[in-house]
């Protein structure tokens, strides 16, 4: 018989394992239910103990023949099934829960034997953990819509499905563009999205204006501002709180283009990470400067602004991943181009173009692409594209916006504009 390190049979180990896993999850059941809904469980924590005694006891009278086991298997779910069936009958209940947590403390025995203890502990916490969060998960269930499920599967078959399919094969020679990589930007780009989406919705959902900006800074920057800029007008009284989320939006979009260099390229990342921490931290500081006020958003004004940030995120519609590709594709040999005929001021110029449009596109393609120029060129087409960004959210802010709102955002902008080009002017000194 095999032994263990402390000269007990492995044997011991494992009923002592057994009796002990199946208690507290019969103590966790017991805790659950209260004493008036006993009747609609089958069993107290004692009989969750003997149904994990009784799979050991079969399941050990010859661990090479799994006929007793199984036979055992089926005698107690056929119990259990009488049992559910009366339950209906008398209560008019159909939960299933206590039976299959029966069932599962059954099949503990196998696990233990042939598994690592590690993953036993790791089933007993799992089953003790969804026990203990039914109520939570009722709550949260009330809170999904109908096609939130439909968005979560786009999001499995983009990042699961599509992308481990792709070649890796450039598409033509003379750029270094595969179907692999333009999907995995779609990818990273719908997955910072889809984050900011969930925490919006289900983590921080009645967060206020403040978090509205940071996590739709996540997402867009420029669409937070777009519409932090509209809704200023319908409460002047909070316009400090309003540019102070714009602000701090732009802060996030700094944060989010740092991750995508980090997973992109290492090598352009540690030249632009001392700059883009500089600039977040600028943009956040300046952000908290503005926000600070003696007013207060009411409760009904932070619904609103909930609501109309939510309107903006759809991070897994098919025509935005589809635009997004198209205009990954076009950047990508217009970058090409752009270098090829003009050389380092065309490109320059083309990430002060890019400003106007949605900057992710051309971001990821300089950041995968192999271009004929060197890294500074590339963290200063970087720079050059987020100032130019960020010049659009201040031409947006001044005419969406209240009157009161327009001086705070541009010295914001201001402010953030001046520290983007001393960065710009760092890394062409050093």
């Amino acid at each position: 018989m095999k032994i263990d390190v402390f000269n007990l049979p492995i044997d011991f180990i494992n009923l002592i394992l057994i009796v002990l896993f199946s208690l507290i999850i019969g103590l966790s059941q017991r805790k659950l239910h209260s004493y008036k809904e006993d009747r609609k469980v089958f069993g107290t924590d004692r009989t969750f103990t003997f149904i994990g005694l009784l799979g050991f006891i079969l399941y050990s009278l010859d661990k090479t023949n799994m006929i007793p086991y199984l036979i055992g298997f089926v005698v107690l779910s056929f119990y259990l099934g009488i049992f559910y069936i009366f339950k209906i009958k008398e209560f008019s209940s159909f939960g299933l829960t206590s039976i299959l947590i029966g069932l599962l403390t059954y099949s503990l025995t196998p696990i233990i034997y042939v598994e690592p203890k590690w993953l036993v502990i790791l089933i007993v916490v799992t089953v003790l953990f969804f026990t203990e969060i039914k109520v939570p998960l009722s709550e949260l269930s009330s809170r999904f819509e109908k096609d939130e499920f439909i968005s979560l599967g786009k999001f499995l078959i983009i990042a699961g499905v599509v992308l481990p399919v792709l070649p890796d094969v450039p598409l033509v020679d003379f750029v270094s563009i595969t179907p692999y990589r333009i999907w995995l930007a779609v990818v990273a780009i719908s997955s910072i999205s889809y984050l900011s989406y969930i925490l919006q919705k289900f983590v921080f959902r009645d967060s206020g204006i403040l978090i509205s900006g940071v996590l739709g800074g996540l997402y867009s920057s420029t669409a937070t501002t777009f519409v932090m800029a509209k809704l200023s007008k319908s409460d002047p009284c909070n316009y400090r709180k309003y540019a102070g989320a714009i602000i701090i939006a732009t802060a996030m979009m700094y944060f989010r283009i740092m991750v995508l260099v980090i997973i992109f390229n290492q090598e352009l990342a540690k030249l632009l990470a001392p700059y883009f921490l500089f600039l977040t931290i600028i943009s956040f500081l300046t952000s908290i400067v503005i926000y600070k006020s003696k007013y207060k958003l009411s409760d009904e004004q932070n619904d609103i602004v909930d609501n109309e940030i939510s309107k903006t995120k759809n991070p897994l519609e098919l025509k935005v991943s589809i635009v997004f590709t198209l205009l990954y594709v076009f950047f990508t040999f217009a970058t090409y181009f752009t270098i090829k005929n003009f050389g380092n001021s065309g490109l320059n110029v083309l990430s002060f173009i890019v400003g106007v449009t949605d900057i992710d596109p051309f971001l990821l393609n300089l950041f995968q692409g192999k271009y004929e120029v060197t890294m500074m060129i590339i963290a200063i087409a970087t720079l050059q594209a987020t100032m130019s960004n960020n010049i659009l959210k201040a031409t947006y802010s001044t005419i969406l916006s209240h009157k009161n709102l327009r001086k705070l955002t541009l010295i914001g902008f201001l402010i953030i504009t001046t520290a983007n080009v001393l960065a710009i002017i760092l890394i062409s000194l050093f």
